[in-house]
C-alpha cells in the first residue's frame, strides 16, 4: 500500500485477496449492528466501472471496492454493504428486510443434524425400521409457495436417503415420504412429513473404488507431455495465448468469470459468465414439486468448487490457479487448484490436397482450456471454456456426478420418471443456465441482427426450386430482442460493432450459435415459473446496466420472481449501436436412463461464439507445417 491507502501491483479486476476479505468483513463487523454475531453470505469485489478499469495502467494505484452480504440468524434481511478495504470505511449500507440470503455450506449440517434431534423425525425412522445414524438428509432451497409457517423465515426443505455402510451410496436407497421443513436461521423443525411405505431400496449399487472387486486390465495409459512447455503465459491472473487475452477472475456466485476478452489484440467481450441455473424437477407430488433449485443464486457455485486433482481432473502441463472466498464467519478461505488451464489437441483444423499438384497441406488445431467443476449436492457441474485458434469461443457444461433418486415399488415407476434400478426412479427434470455475456465487439457500441435462412418460393426468380437464403433483421430494442431459437430457419444472433467494418465493408461481428436449447415445462403461472422468468426466452438483450448482473435477480433464495427477467426488459431501451449485454439460456432436458446410474456419465450442453466477418480472412495461414515426432504405428492388429 502507498501513503494513500491505495493499492499497487494490482489490476482493479484481480480477485479478492485473503486480506481484502478479512478486512472488509472486520470494517463491516464494526459498523453494522449486532455486527459481532453477523454471518457473511458473500464478500465480492465491487467491479470498477468499465473507464476506470481500461484507464489503468500497469503499476497504477487502484481503489479496491468490496460488496459484503451480511445477515443474522436472530431476524431476517440481509444488509448490504458497500466497503473501500483501501480507505479502511464503509461507505455505505442498506437493510434489505424482505429478502434472504443464500444457503451456505457450513448451514448444511447445521440443518441435518436439526432434523435428526427432532422427536417427530426420530419417531418416522423408528416405525419405518431405519437406523437414524444411517439416514442422510439433504437440505435443499425451499423456493417460494406461500405457505403460512415459512413467512418471514428462512426455510430448507429436507429430503433423505440412507447408507448400508460407511462409504454406500447413499442415493441408491431413497427415502420416500419422508421430508422436514427447517428453519435454517433458528434450527427450529417447523414440520416433519411421514407418508406412505414404500419400501427402501437397499440393493447395492456403489461406485466407490473400495467396493471394486475387479478391475479391468485392457487401458494402457495416455500421456499428455509437453516437452518444450505451454504455449500460454499468465501475468497474475492475465492469460496470454496464441492470438487470444483476457483476465480470470473468481468469485462467491458465479465461480469462474472471464474479463476483457480480446481475438489478434482487439475486443469481443468485456465480461462473460455463467449466471444462473435452475433444476426443475417435473413430478407433481408436494415433496416433490419444490425441487425447483437455483444452484447459483440460493447457493453461489462458486463456495462449492472442487480443488482440483492433477492427472485426474486435468490432464497434461497443467495451471493452476486458487479461488478465494469467505466462509459464513467472514473468514478468508483458499481452495485450492479452483481453476485449471491447460492446452488440448484438437485434431485436424485445415486440410487440402490439390490433385493436380499430388500436394497436401494440414495444420493441426489446439485450444486453450478453461475450467472449473463444483458440486451441488448430487450433481458436479464441469465448466469447460475453450478459445479456438480460428477466433471461436466455445462453452461447454459437463453435468456428471449422480442422479437424484427416489423410491418407488419396483416395476411401478408412474409417470414422472424412469426407473434406473429395482426400486429406484431418477424423476425427468431439466438443467437450465443463463450465460452473461457483456458484448464489446470491436468496441463498445454494438447491435443484434437475427439471422434466419429461408427458401425462396418458386417463381420467376426461383424458377427451379433451388434458391434459399439468409435474411438479417436488426433488433431495435430490448422487448424485440427477447427471442427463441428456430432450428427450421438456422437462426443465429450476431452483434455487430457500430464503428468498424471488414476488407469487403461488413460490420466485423461475433454471432452466437444456440446448440443446447431448452424448451421448459414447468407453467409459468405456477410457483416455480414465476421465480424462473428467465427460462422461458432463449436470448434476452439488454442495454448495459451494472446493477442488472444476474437474470433471476440479486436475491434468489425464497424470491417471488419480481426481480430479474422479465422485469430488465420492461423500459424497452434501445439497443441499435449500445453497450449491450446478452443473455443466452441453454442447457439439457433430461429424462433419465438406467445408463445415468449408479453414476452419471457426463452428459453436455453449451453454445459457440463464432467471428462473422470480424477477420478479412480465416486467419490460421500463419501456423507452421509440422509432423508430430511422438506419434508411431499402434501395431494394434499384429
Amino acid at each position: 500500500m502507498d501513503g494513500q491507502g491505495t493499492l499497487t501491483g494490482l489490476h482493479p479486476l484481480s480477485p479478492l485477496t485473503e486480506d481484502e476479505i478479512n478486512k472488509a468483513a472486520a470494517l463491516v463487523r464494526a459498523a453494522i449492528e449486532d455486527g459481532a454475531t453477523a454471518r457473511f453470505e458473500t464478500i465480492e469485489l465491487a467491479e470498477p466501472d468499465k473507464a476506470t478499469v481500461r484507464a489503468h495502467q500497469g503499476g497504477d494505484p487502484v481503489e479496491r471496492r468490496v460488496w459484503v452480504n451480511a445477515y443474522h440468524t436472530t431476524r431476517p434481511g440481509v444488509v448490504r454493504s458497500l466497503v473501500s478495504v483501501t480507505e479502511g470505511r464503509v461507505i455505505e449500507s442498506t437493510y434489505l428486510a424482505n429478502v434472504h440470503p443464500m444457503i451456505a455450506p457450513e448451514e448444511f449440517m447445521d440443518v441435518e443434524n436439526a432434523v435428526k434431534a427432532d422427536p417427530r423425525f426420530q419417531a418416522a425412522c423408528q416405525r419405518r425400521g431405519l437406523d437414524i445414524d444411517t439416514i442422510c438428509c439433504d437440505p435443499w432451497s425451499a423456493g417460494n409457495f406461500g405457505e403460512a409457517n415459512e413467512v418471514g423465515r428462512r426455510i430448507s426443505y429436507v429430503h433423505c436417503w440412507l447408507r448400508n455402510s460407511e462409504l454406500d451410496h447413499q442415493y441408491a436407497h431413497p427415502i420416500e415420504g419422508l421430508n422436514a421443513k427447517v428453519d435454517i436461521s433458528t434450527g427450529e423443525v417447523l414440520e416433519v412429513r411421514d407418508v406412505g411405505d414404500v419400501p427402501v431400496p437397499r440393493g447395492e449399487a456403489n461406485y466407490d473404488r473400495a467396493f471394486q472387486t475387479s478391475v479391468r486390465q485392457d487401458l494402457r495409459p495416455i500421456d499428455v507431455i509437453q516437452p518444450e512447455g505451454v504455449s500460454f503465459n499468465m501475468d497474475g491472473h492475465r492469460l496470454t495465448w496464441h492470438d487470444w487475452e483476457l483476465r480470470l477472475g473468481f468469485n462467491a456466485r458465479e465461480g469462474l468469470t472471464l474479463h476483457d476478452i480480446q481475438y489478434k489484440g482487439r475486443p469481443v467481450m468485456y465480461r462473460a459468465s455463467i449466471a444462473e441455473m435452475v433444476v426443475p424437477y417435473g413430478a407433481p407430488d408436494p415433496a416433490h414439486a419444490r425441487k425447483n433449485v437455483f444452484d447459483i443464486g440460493e447457493y453461489g457455485v462458486g463456495r462449492l468448487v472442487n480443488s482440483l486433482e492433477l492427472g485426474c481432473d486435468c490432464l497434461g502441463a497443467i495451471q493452476y490457479l486458487d479461488g478465494v472466498l469467505s466462509d459464513y464467519e467472514g473468514n478468508a478461505t483458499t481452495i485450492k487448484n479452483a481453476i485449471c488451464l491447460h492446452e488440448e489437441d484438437m485434431g485436424v483444423l485445415w486440410k487440402h490436397y490439390d490433385f493436380r499438384l499430388d500436394r497436401t497441406e494440414t495444420r493441426r488445431a489446439r485450444r486453450m482450456v478453461i475450467s472449473t467443476i463444483a458440486t451441488v449436492g448430487n450433481y458436479e457441474y464441469g465448466y469447460y471454456w475453450y478459445l479456438m485458434m480460428d477466433g471461436e469461443i466455445e462453452f461447454e457444461m459437463k453435468a456428471t456426478g449422480v442422479i437424484n433418486t427416489v423410491a418407488c415399488v419396483p416395476g411401478q415407476p408412474g409417470i414422472y420418471g424412469k426407473e434406473v434400478a429395482p426400486g429406484v426412479l431418477g424423476q425427468v427434470h431439466q438443467h437450465t443456465f443463463c450465460a452473461r455475456l457483456d458484448m464489446a465487439v470491436d468496441g463498445d457500441a454494438n447491435s443484434v441482427v437475427e439471422c434466419n435462412t429461408h427458401s425462396e418460393p418458386v417463381g420467376p426468380d426461383n424458377p427451379y426450386g433451388n434458391a434459399f437464403r439468409q435474411h438479417e433483421t436488426v433488433l431495435e430494442t430490448e422487448k424485440a430482442a427477447c427471442r427463441k431459437a428456430d432450428p427450421s430457419s438456422h437462426r443465429y444472433w450476431k452483434f455487430t460493432s457500430a464503428e468498424k467494418t471488414n476488407h469487403v465493408g461488413t460490420k466485423t461481428a461475433y454471432k452466437l450459435v444456440p446448440t443446447s436449447t431448452v424448451t421448459p415445462f414447468i407453467r409459468r403461472e405456477g410457483p416455480s415459473g414465476q421465480r424462473a422468468g428467465y427460462t422461458y426466452n432463449d436470448l434476452w438483450v439488454t442495454a448495459f446496466d451494472a446493477a442488472e448482473r444476474f437474470p433471476a435477480g440479486e436475491f434468489v433464495n425464497q424470491g417471488d420472481g419480481s426481480d430479474g427477467f422479465p422485469a430488465f426488459v420492461e423500459g424497452d431501451a434501445s439497443l441499435v449501436d449500445a453497450d449491450l449485454v446478452a443473455w443466452h439460456v441453454f442447457g439439457l432436458h433430461h429424462v433419465p436412463r438406467p445408463e445415468d446410474f449408479p453414476v452419471q456419465p457426463c452428459i453436455r450442453c453449451g453454445f459457440k461464439m463464432m467471428p462473422v466477418g470480424f477477420l478479412d480472412d480465416s486467419g490460421v495461414r500463419d501456423l507452421p507445417w509440422d509432423k508430430n515426432q511422438a506419434s508411431c504405428h499402434a501395431a494394434a492388429a499384429e
